[in-house]
């Protein structure tokens, strides 16, 4: 008899979610393999949706209430449970990273840590607290091989130029994060636009935020916090945030701009050459 998982329909609003859909599936007598010919998902997608591991997409909803004759109740759910915040495990960054498709993402105070070097990391990770610190960089830098693998997500960045001046431990580790990021200029799967303090108010002003999209996972919108990520799947609260990260990327400089600035700030600002480091003082 193959292990099915509990489920704990009160852990969240999506884990009841995912309960009803097991319910009614069993109710229907359907396997998850039969009810995934039918909705056109696999048997394993729909496994993850009923242990709420994975968001659908709206589009799977109604498919899915019609094959196990919810007469609508399912949609009508599903409009409650993407409106809460999802469950602190979902809210793990590193596994956003590792199964999207595209990120697209507007830094405010910092380089995203997906581009930042072991050495800026490791200042900004240690402001506060110095346990496991070694730990916690290697973790931040591990995160980073998603852009390396065969099939990496389009990471589309649009810095603040507030980011490139903050001195973050010191003009050494500032000049080697620059010219990380300048490491990039001929990547295409990476895109990098700095949006300069000329442009004057923003759509970004309120602060930092990603956005995740998948192949077949919900989208989820994602802000940093002190103490944890925030994260949801509401479509109409993901939508106003493209709209924001559409006139942040409209308002930036184009990337082949943005490298030139980074450059100049780079040697002006922290006189340092890639290939010599940083120069001394006279």
């Amino acid at each position: 008899m193959p292990n099915v998982k509990c489920l704990d329909p009160g852990a969240s609003p999506l884990h009841f979610f995912g309960a009803e859909v097991r319910r009614l599936r069993e109710e229907a007598g359907l396997t998850l393999a039969q009810l995934g010919e039918i909705v056109y998902l696999t048997g394993s997608m729909l496994g993850q949706i009923e242990t709420a591991t994975k968001t659908p997409k709206d589009e799977h909803i109604p498919r899915i209430d019609a094959a196990l004759g919810a007469d609508g109740a399912l949609v009508r759910l599903w409009e409650m449970a993407k409106r809460q915040r999802l469950p602190s495990w979902f809210r793990r960054i590193a596994d956003l990273e590792a199964t999207a498709s595209e990120i697209r993402t507007f830094q405010a105070q910092l380089v995203h840590g997906l581009l930042q070097t072991p050495g800026y990391a490791r200042e900004v990770l240690g402001v506060m607290h110095q346990v496991d610190l070694d730990t916690q960089v290697d973790a931040r830098v591990g995160r980073q091989s998603v852009l390396s693998r065969e099939n990496p997500p389009l990471l589309w960045v649009v810095l603040d130029e507030a980011v490139l001046h903050r001195e973050i431990g010191g003009r050494e580790v500032m000049g080697r994060q620059l010219a990380h990021l300048l490491d990039y200029r001929d990547v295409d799967e990476v895109q990098i636009q700095v949006l300069p303090f000329t442009a004057g108010r923003h759509a970004g002003l309120l602060g930092s935020f990603t956005l995740f999209s998948f192949e077949d996972n919900g989208n989820v919108a994602y802000m940093e916090g002190y103490d944890e990520g925030w994260a949801t799947v509401n479509t109409k609260e993901i939508k106003a945030r493209s709209l924001r990260y559409d006139l942040l990327r409209a308002s930036a400089l184009p990337p082949v701009d943005s490298a030139e600035l980074i450059a100049r700030v780079m040697e002006e600002r922290y006189e340092y050459h890639p290939d010599l480091g940083r120069r001394p003082l006279a």
